[in-house]
């Protein structure tokens, strides 16, 4: 599985981070970084709500 992410639509509002934060960190310069883009299976359930939670639908699961 891999996290991707369309910078252009985020707003790096942390949402993601709060339900992944093994996954998602929004630094002190205000944006997003993914910290793991291949995390393991067993995260696909935080990282498929993080995907449904996303304001700005910036994020998608391959694989």
């Amino acid at each position: 599985m891999k996290v991707v992410v369309d910078f252009d639509l985020c707003e790096s509002n942390a949402v993601c981070m709060g339900i992944a934060p093994e996954v998602f960190e929004v630094r002190d310069d205000d944006y997003l970084y993914i910290l793991d883009e291949n995390p393991p299976e067993a995260l696909r359930p935080k990282l498929e709500q993080a995907v449904a939670g996303c304001p700005r639908a910036a994020i998608r699961l391959e694989g």
